[in-house]
């Protein structure tokens, strides 16, 4: 029999999941609300009537289809490129000797402390005097590397016997052999994890892509979140919820996928300093 510390315990898990689950299921029961009952009965998660009318004014007043595909794009090539420049960086960082290794490194992990703000106006005019201002290109290219994912990659490969590597070495394997079938297989899950993490990032980006885009047609879903909820758009309560729904679904899944590489990176990452 459980105890009354655990029950508690239990209860205090259960109370803080509920917490955490409640936007998500707040956003959900508005989506199928109309807007009247969405302001007077807002603590009321089952709908009263419910209805898809909010859902299909999206899809009317959004060309929904192309600004998912935008939203898509941007977050599978920010990833792509993020990852990979990841995995040979952490690769050099770990088994290449060079002068000033260390000094570097840390170089490059003190710009993970760099706000934002910093950055955002030199890229912003480097990205319009390129002519990729009010295209996806624009939003892409400020992000082909992160620092973050250097070092959890990093982190994962220090983890790997040297002995497998030297084994390598005397076999005559070139350094792409060594990292495609000895390094890459064994830091599977850190690679996997942060390329979700990166993913969900640069799906949910919202600063950056209001700066570059300006047309409807090149927006990605946050920023058609932001026109139901701004002076512009009104106060389509109900529809915003619509698109919040949308824009929560492939994140989530991927999350809910790829849960257990996701934590079992974290919870490695400092294992090996």
């Amino acid at each position: 029999m459980k105890t009354d510390r655990q029950i508690k315990w239990h209860i205090l898990l259960v109370s803080a999941l509920f917490l955490s689950l409640m936007p998500i299921i707040f956003a959900i029961s508005s989506s199928f609300k109309e807007l009247s009952e969405a302001y007077g009965n807002v603590f009321s998660l089952i709908p009263e009537q419910p209805t898809l009318n909010n859902y299909v004014q999206v899809f009317s007043r959004l060309p929904l289809a192309q600004i998912t595909t935008n939203t898509f794009v941007i977050a599978v090539a920010v990833t792509i490129f993020k990852t990979v420049t990841g995995i040979l960086a952490a690769y050099a960082f770990v088994y290449f000797e060079f002068k000033g290794k260390n000094v570097l490194y840390f170089i490059l992990i003190s710009t993970i402390f760099v706000p934002f703000t910093v950055t955002m106006i030199p890229n912003y005019l480097t990205v319009s005097q390129l002519g990729f201002r009010n295209s996806i290109v624009g939003v892409i290219m400020p992000q082909l590397s992160d620092a973050t994912g250097i070092f959890l990659i990093r982190q994962a490969m220090r983890t790997i016997p040297r002995s497998l590597i030297e084994a390598a070495r005397l076999d005559k394997a070139g350094h792409m052999k060594i990292l495609g079938d000895i390094v890459l297989p064994l830091v599977k899950p850190a690679v996997v994890s942060t390329g979700i993490m990166f993913f969900i990032n640069s799906w949910n980006e919202y600063v950056w892509p209001v700066l570059i885009l300006k047309d409807k047609v090149n927006y990605t879903l946050p920023l058609a979140l932001q026109l139901f909820i701004s002076s512009e758009g009104g106060t389509d309560f109900t529809v915003a919820m619509a698109v919040s729904v949308i824009t929560m679904i492939i994140p989530l899944a991927l999350y809910i996928v790829f849960q257990r590489y996701i934590i079992n990176t974290f919870t490695s990452s400092g294992i090996k300093g």
